[in-house]
């Protein structure tokens, strides 16, 4: 079994992913153009890559 303080700081961290994914697509919708709208396509591509690293580390922390 996991140590609570464990999972704890990856649903902070998981929390955190989330909340940038969510701003970087309100980011997009204000925004327009090819720059702009590649370089927000990759942000949310690597942060959304971080989620579901984190989201495996969790579930192997719980079982």
């Amino acid at each position: 079994m996991a140590n609570s303080a464990d999972l704890v700081e990856l649903d902070k961290r998981i929390a955190v992913i989330r909340d940038n994914i969510r701003e970087l697509v309100e980011q997009a919708a204000a925004f327009s153009g090819a720059a702009n709208e590649s370089l927000t396509s990759s942000r949310i591509a690597q942060q959304e890559a971080q989620l579901e690293a984190l989201l495996k580390e969790r579930e192997a922390l719980t079982g």
